[in-house]
């Protein structure tokens, strides 16, 4: 399936595109096997103009900077002005691929982001933090990742998947990204050593208080029995 916080990236770009009407272009660039590519079609058929795969096995069992390696080499080739991204994914929700593909590409990288702009040469966004905003700006080309904040992803049209048939999804090897270092499970500086199954849940446990007081107590004797006080 689509990453869902890549939808708000590509809805993003889409956005930008309409609002600019410069003639810029949306191109979908996925690390992906060659199997996915019904699912890089639904990112056309949002609107994208075309598509990018890598698509090699020898790529299996890239961690994430291996990852970040292969992307950066696919979306350089692409000579960008920005490249926008989704937070995080769905299955390993680390949030770190942004920013450590911003640092493959030599690019800035804004990061968070629930608006975007782009004028006179530079993106600026409203960045969220724990605490509010900041505002932030830098020269173009440059990284940016829209959180679920930023917009809410289009639904492809029966035009757009029709039309998202006859669009180009180029697909790239290894080979052709010209990479001077081993990726896949080779090139992995993190490796999986174990996996188990977390135990099962004990049972909860029920306490009765004859008053807030006692109840009071009982928590903190519960709180202070785990060594969280």
């Amino acid at each position: 399936m689509l990453n869902p916080f890549d939808e708000y990236a590509i809805e993003a770009a889409l956005q930008l595109k309409e609002k600019l009407n410069d003639g810029s272009t949306v191109t979908i660039v996925s690390m992906t096997p060659a199997t996915g590519k019904e699912i890089v079609r639904k990112a056309l058929a949002m609107g994208a103009d075309d598509a990018v795969m890598v698509s090699d096995d020898a790529i299996a069992g890239s961690d994430l900077w291996g990852t970040a390696v292969a992307l950066a080499a696919a979306v350089k080739a692409q000579n960008p002005d920005l490249v926008v991204t989704g937070t995080q994914s769905t299955d390993a929700i680390s949030g770190d691929l942004p920013g450590m593909l911003a640092e493959k590409l030599g690019f800035p990288g804004l990061t968070y982001a629930r608006a975007v702009e782009v004028a006179d040469g530079r993106v600026r966004v409203k960045r969220e933090t724990e605490t509010g905003y900041m505002t932030l700006s830098a020269p173009l080309p440059a990284l940016v990742s829209v959180t679920k904040a930023a917009n809410e992803p289009r639904y492809p049209s029966l035009k757009g998947i029709m039309g998202a048939k006859k669009k180009e999804i180029k697909q790239l090897a290894m080979g052709d990204l010209g990479l001077t270092v081993a990726v896949g499970t080779d090139g992995a500086k993190a490796q999986l050593t174990d996996l188990a199954t977390p135990p099962a849940r004990a049972k909860g446990s029920v306490a009765n208080a004859s008053d807030g007081a006692d109840g009071a107590r009982i928590v903190v004797q519960f709180l202070k029995d785990r060594k969280f006080l």
